[in-house]
């Protein structure tokens, strides 16, 4: 039998008291203990907060209401012990709407208590009125109730099944883990992970778990479950990532030579899906500041004849009558990987009726749906009206913001008032995508993380993630102002609004919507209430560089920094040239983000020392020992000035808004590697020559290229740049995928790009 530990909790100042009611809690508490369930007895009324913090550890509260917590009689004091016994109620309910609540008393009773505490609980024990035993049963009952409900439909059966004790003969081979077993780095496998989890990992034959496959079963009933959650019709859990949920949703939607409008600002699963579809894309262009923070896709963009106009002017569309066309699906990046958003609402107005599946990309964005911060900001919304035609597709990985253990994603799909998505129908590009042998942890993953959070619960957890992320952003300020002059990093947004907040839960969302023409942002001349900062992206802004690309005398590049954060045990999500990003998630905690702001604080003192790479960097300095010698200060502004000599921030910013010609359908110059119709081509010979391959720059990971467009003298000089730079500063180079790096016979190396033949240009 499975045991959890979730404590009943007894607070009462008397607990280890010899006094009649210390010998009446205690013997109360025996009693629970003696049918098997722990007990945490605790003496302290003061902080009842901190108890009510415990409410996720919990099965059950007992709060005394007696003479010590109550004061001897003063109506000063019974006032002081009601406030905090209804902030403790309050604070619990706030995220817990189920737990059991009891008060006790001897002398004091349930007319002593406010009807707005009262509705809130479970009971009232009056002691000595029923024997110890008794009132434990009657608790231990309500606590069992209240935890056997806990889990949602699959975690349920896949617990019940991994306890059955049935003997396995079906797949993985390990059966339940005795394989393990009989190994000696096997057994270090088994203790590591653990039997439980061992046990889960089960095939797909086992009938009462359900079907990931076909949507059967406790599976099927989780996935409803889910839906319901997230305000979605349907919901289809998905185990190997929301890049295969984009792919999902686009091999349902779109057929080969359909015109489907992307924004380029796109993940390459998007990519990806234009051409394994076969579709030929329409691209919208987002904004970009020269920090190289990736803005919205200004609204204009989204009119039906702004889109008509780039059909038309499309070279891969020639002959098509730009005013009949009907793209066949809208994909949105929502939220940017810096946290823009768009309103949701707004583009299905714009688009309902003439694009028939509207697509939100909500990988980074999946708590948006349980706090009213977000309002029109997401995809899906409680009570929203329907598309009159357009199906609503989102997808969203659980596994970043929410809960769910890595590639834990699901596709939620809202159908419009005219068309339901046919499941069935649906089902054949879901087979196309997932695995026969799905990970077990990883849907039970998907369906603990949606049930999380339901309300109240994922409310409170939204609410705190916010909560953490200004009090951060604040913190932040404050040490700046106190360095005054002296350098220090900055964390993106519209810090003057920041004061708005304190007196707030959250803070006011549309002191998070982006207005026309503000410097702090850069991205010019924005339609009104279109875009939203979700404050819990937190771009950190190293000092060197501002928002139009002007570069300072000094700079601390952002490569450096977070190089030095991690062997500092900080490790952030992704980095730029003078910026680096880090998420507030729900598991996002003050000790963490204080840990941050320490370690920045240490930066600086090592930067103003010029301490000695060797001490501040030991295992960078190992791999790279070139550096050893250089101070912290000084291999800053070394890379710095190569930065700055070669206008890297303007340049990079060109390169993506620069104009890119299609030459050819990106499927038609992706089969040429399968026809051996490629060449390897020098990055001095690439300037207009045609790329099958994604080239992809990390940072940021947002494509320069797709397969079937051109090189341009532009990008020709960026990759030109990386290729000195990563020979100046070896372990600071930046990635970029798709560029081929070669080994020359005499040391160093060659770089190039796999083109299209010139002989196969169709």
């Amino acid at each position: 039998m499975l045991r959890f530990h979730f404590p009943i909790v007894i607070i009462d100042e008397d607990f280890r008291s010899e006094n009649t009611s210390g010998l009446g809690i205690r013997a109360l508490a025996d009693a629970i203990q003696k049918e098997g369930c722990e007990v945490l007895g605790v003496t302290s009324y003061g902080d009842l907060s901190q108890f009510a913090q415990q409410q996720s550890r919990a099965s059950a509260f007992i709060l005394s209401i007696d003479d010590e917590e109550f004061g001897a009689g003063s109506k000063d004091e019974v006032d002081v012990a009601l406030k905090a016994l209804r902030n403790f109620v309050s604070e619990i309910r706030f995220k817990n709407a189920e737990i059991p609540i009891y008060l006790y008393g001897e002398t004091r009773t349930s007319e002593h208590i406010p009807n707005d505490i009262l509705r809130e609980l479970h009971g009232f024990i009056h002691m000595f009125e029923d024997t110890p035993e008794f009132v434990a049963r009657h608790i231990i009952r309500e606590a069992r109730s209240y935890l056997d409900g806990l889990a949602p439909p699959f975690f349920k059966a896949l617990m019940d099944y991994a306890q059955d004790g049935s003997y396995s003969w079906h797949c993985p081979g390990h059966s339940g883990g005795v394989a393990f077993l009989k190994s000696p780095v096997g057994q270090m496998f088994h203790q590591f992970f653990g039997e439980n989890m061992l046990r889960a990992d089960v095939c797909n034959a086992v009938e009462e778990l359900g079907q990931l496959l076909d949507h059967t079963g406790p599976i099927y009933e989780s996935e409803k479950n889910a839906a319901r959650i997230f305000n979605a019709d349907h919901c289809f859990f998905v185990t190997n990532g929301t890049s295969t949920s984009n792919k999902m949703v686009w091999h349902h939607t779109v057929a080969p030579d359909d015109i489907v409008v992307v924004d380029r600002n796109c993940h390459k699963s998007i990519l990806h899906s234009i051409i394994m579809t076969g579709a030929v894309p329409v691209f919208l262009t987002p904004t970009r500041n020269h920090y190289g923070i990736i803005g919205p896709i200004p609204k204009s963009e989204f009119e039906p004849d702004t889109i008509r106009a780039k059909v038309a002017a499309n070279p891969l569309l020639k002959g098509v009558d730009a005013s009949q066309v009907k793209p066949r699906i809208l994909t949105i990046t929502q939220s940017t990987y810096d946290g823009v958003l768009y309103n949701t609402e707004t583009i299905k107005g714009m688009l309902d009726g003439w694009i028939d599946n509207l697509h939100f990309d909500e990988a980074w964005l999946p708590h948006a749906a349980f706090h009213k911060f977000y309002g029109m900001y997401h995809a899906m919304g409680k009570g929203r009206a329907r598309p009159k035609e357009a199906v609503v597709y989102a997808t969203q990985s659980t596994h970043k913001l929410l809960a769910g253990i890595s590639q834990a994603s699901h596709v939620l799909v809202q159908d419009s008032q005219t068309v339901p998505l046919d499941r069935n129908l649906f089902n054949e590009a879901y087979l196309m995508h997932t695995s026969t042998s799905p990970q077990y942890a990883i849907i039970a993953s998907c369906d603990v993380a949606a049930a999380m959070m339901e309300p109240p619960g994922g409310t409170a957890l939204v609410e705190e993630s916010i909560k953490e992320a200004l009090d951060f952003r604040r913190a932040m300020r404050k040490v700046d102002k106190e360095y005054g002059e002296d350098w220090w990093f900055k964390v993106w947004g519209p810090d003057a609004r920041l004061e708005h907040g304190i007196d707030h839960a959250v803070g006011q969302p549309e002191d998070w919507v982006l207005q026309a023409n503000e410097e702090w942002h850069g991205f010019g001349n924005l339609a009104d209430g279109f875009n939203m900062l979700d404050p819990i992206k937190s771009t950190i802004i190293t000092p060197g560089l501002d928002v139009s690309g002007k570069f300072a005398t000094s700079g601390i590049p952002a490569s450096i920094v977070t190089k030095y954060l991690a062997e500092h045990g900080v490790v952030v999500e992704k980095t730029g040239l003078y910026s680096f990003f880090i998420m507030f998630t729900i598991g996002i905690t003050k000790g963490r983000w204080n840990t941050m702001l320490t370690a920045l604080q240490q930066f600086k003192d090592d930067y103003d020392k010029n301490q000695p790479m060797w001490r501040v960097l030991p295992e960078f300095c190992q791999k790279h020992p070139m550096y050893e010698r250089m101070g912290l200060r000084d291999l800053c502004q070394s890379v710095h000035e190569a930065y700055a000599k070669g206008d890297i921030a303007r340049l990079t910013t060109e390169v993506y808004l620069s104009g890119l010609e299609p030459a050819m359908k990106p499927s038609d110059a992706y089969a040429c590697i399968a026809r051996k119709q490629t060449e390897r081509v020098d990055i001095d010979q690439l300037e207009g020559r045609i790329t099958t391959a994604l080239l992809t720059p990390y940072p940021p990971g947002i494509p320069l290229l797709i397969p079937g467009e051109r090189f341009n003298k532009k990008i020709c000089d960026f990759l030109k740049f990386t290729q000195t730079f990563s020979t100046a500063f070896p372990g600071f180079a930046t990635d970029v995928h798709g560029l081929v790096a070669e080994d020359l016979p005499g040391g160093g190396k060659r770089y190039y790009v796999d083109c299209v033949k010139a002989d196969a240009v169709l």
